[in-house]
């Protein structure tokens, strides 16, 4: 089982994806801020981690976890509510693989993450 982290400052946000997630057989872990998200990735780095670019060291967050020790091998989604090229690529520059736009819903996350829940 994957282990996938939701870093969202949104609960709603969390529950949902969490629902849905955790049917596809992903462990998932939820943090509502940047440096519980942190604390965590410290502790066990994720195979999946989903930043929302809106909570506050977004950026810095995935910076930090690329530079971790195995870092480069998690896979990181930068959420965000708007499809703008310029968000997109400031999340892309500072390490993010994938994009994740918001408001999703089950079809939106299974078929984003169902070839992640598969490969594990």
């Amino acid at each position: 089982m994957q282990r996938l982290m939701i870093a969202d400052d949104s609960a709603v946000i969390c529950k949902v994806a969490k629902r849905i997630l955790t049917g596809m057989n992903f462990l998932v872990v939820e943090a509502s801020n940047t440096g519980e998200a942190l604390e965590m990735c410290e502790a066990q780095l994720p195979s999946v981690l989903v930043v929302d670019a809106g909570m506050p060291d977004a950026l810095k967050l995935i910076t930090t976890v690329r530079q971790m020790q195995g870092g480069d091998k998690v896979k990181i989604f930068y959420s965000t509510i708007e499809n703008d090229i310029k968000v997109l690529m400031v999340g892309k520059r500072a390490g993010a693989d994938d994009f994740l736009i918001k408001p999703f819903d089950r079809n939106i996350l299974e078929t984003t993450f169902g070839p992640h829940a598969l490969a594990a």
